[in-house]
């Protein structure tokens, strides 16, 4: 039958406009992927008529009758909308009608209804957020990215499991670099949590490099970052705002005068694939990793390719069992901080 991804189609900035247009797209390059699309039933069914697809086979429509806003706080999105898309297409997972979910929602209510709905995995005290950025050598899983401010040690370790699960799942590297943000590279650098984290890892059996400084995470210097969600949201947010900063100049230099304007035109090639290999759509798609199910989140404001790139890394989730991986290398929460098995 294959991997069947339900869609949150309400939530995000736009809905529809973007979610259909992706989902279709997506179905389009995966031959044996199917999808259901989850939300107002009428407006779903309108918008996949205008498209001439209202009676394919591979598209399954689950109403919804409620939508969680941008705003709404958790605890409206859990107990007070509990028919809203979002909740329906976590629940579609948790009872095997669906393999994976992607919404571009509120990240604080699906953060709240896929932790309580499906709960967390053995071995998993906390979710975390993980996404992949552009290095100079490829791709670089970074977590934790906000889901939580305050970690323990073991917090850590059990995310350098996670995180090196899904980086061999998406980049198909079997034994993925680890390494642990901190203020230098030396053992003695950092906080106490840290530092434990430091020590826990090195016995673990994955593929530790060490620590690493925030400009190895540009560097490439090792696949798999990890961070406590404080840490990692502001590294976040930082990238973000660096990357519309550098944009601006450029463009303000190119516009400066008619020679400018000249040189820009010919450097235009250069300039669409230098945007190409950076374009934040490209890399869209959080995971929610430590769940019992597959959960992605797009980023609220993503245009149908950013959304259709979303959907692909819940496909290649679901596809390459990151489940079962995870399961296979987590150490059970009441042993004494573990030794792990090395992801691949």
């Amino acid at each position: 039958m294959g991997v069947a991804i339900a869609l949150d189609c309400m939530g995000g900035d736009h809905g529809l406009p973007v979610t259909i247009p992706a989902a279709l797209n997506f179905l389009d390059r995966r031959a044996d992927a199917r999808v259901v699309l989850v939300g107002d039933a009428e407006s779903i069914a309108n918008a996949l008529r205008a498209r001439n697809r209202a009676d394919d086979p591979r598209i399954r429509v689950q109403h919804a009758s409620e939508i969680v806003g941008m705003d709404d706080l958790p605890a409206i999105a859990l107990r007070g909308k509990r028919d809203s898309s979002m909740r329906v297409a976590v629940d579609l997972v948790k009872n095997g009608e669906a393999d994976a979910c992607v919404s571009a929602g509120n990240t604080g209510g699906l953060m709240a209804i896929s932790r309580f709905v499906l709960k967390m995995m053995p071995g998993v005290e906390r979710p975390a957020i993980a996404s992949m950025v552009p290095t100079m050598r490829g791709r670089c899983c970074v977590l934790d990215l906000g889901a939580n401010v305050d970690c323990t040690a073991l917090h850590l370790l059990q995310f350098a499991v996670m995180g090196a699960a899904l980086y061999s799942v998406v980049e198909k590297v079997e034994r993925p670099s680890v390494g642990l943000l901190n203020i230098g590279e030396e053992d003695i650098k950092g906080n106490e949590v840290v530092k434990q984290a430091g020590e826990l890892l090195k016995t673990s059996g994955l593929n530790y490099y060490g620590n690493v400084e925030g400009f190895d995470i540009y560097k490439g210097t090792t696949d798999v970052v990890v961070c406590d969600g404080f840490v990692g949201n502001v590294f976040l947010k930082s990238s973000e705002g660096l990357a519309r900063m550098l944009a601006s100049y450029l463009q303000e230099e190119f516009k400066r005068s008619v020679f400018s304007r000249l040189v820009a035109l010919a450097s235009l090639p250069v300039i669409n694939a230098f945007r190409r290999r950076v374009d934040p759509r490209r890399l869209n798609g959080a995971s929610l990793l430590g769940l019992r199910g597959i959960v992605v989140k797009s980023h609220g404001s993503a245009d149908a390719l950013a959304f259709e790139v979303a959907i692909d890394r819940a496909w290649e989730e679901a596809n390459r069992g990151i489940l079962e991986r995870i399961r296979e290398h987590l150490p059970p929460l009441d042993e004494t901080p573990p030794r792990v098995q090395g992801v691949g």
